[in-house]
């Protein structure tokens, strides 16, 4: 799919350049968030990723409730829990990731991707961001659908 065609699918937005998180990305995310923190008590984000981006590991860590949901919306990605087989993600696709789970999520290498993130309420929540999706985790996936 061309990024003309993904961007019609992409029905909430591509947003900005993802530059406060960056950091903890491989390669280039949008952010556009749907809700207003303080007037919320949830945080809804559209994500999205170009071909090939991923976040690093990381965790969402919370003394009770917590963790995050996906709501994928466009393209085709991935989504790995530490120990785990990865899940291939498309459009309808719902992830729940517990708190306290290791895990990341992104882009197919030939594909843009989007999804909505959901911070679930909880109480002494933080995300612990972890090392990098090395290019040999990442490139063996995309090897097993090929």
């Amino acid at each position: 799919m061309d990024k003309k065609e993904f961007d019609k699918m992409n029905v909430f937005g591509q947003g900005e350049p993802n530059v406060n998180f960056a950091q903890y990305f491989i390669g280039d995310s949008f952010l556009n968030p749907l809700t207003v923190p303080g007037e919320c008590p949830v945080f809804l984000a559209n994500v999205t990723f170009e071909p090939g981006c991923r976040n690093n590991w990381h965790i969402h860590h919370a003394k009770s409730g917590g963790g995050q949901l996906l709501i994928c919306t466009a393209g085709k990605g991935w989504y790995q829990e530490e120990g785990k087989e990865a899940v291939s993600l498309t459009p309808g696709t719902v992830i729940t990731i517990p708190a306290n789970v290791k895990h990341w999520h992104g882009a197919n290498k030939d594909e843009w991707f989007a999804h909505i993130a959901v911070e679930v309420p909880g109480e002494e929540t933080r995300t612990e961001w972890c090392e990098p999706v090395t290019d040999e985790e990442y490139g063996k996936l995309e090897r097993e659908v090929s």
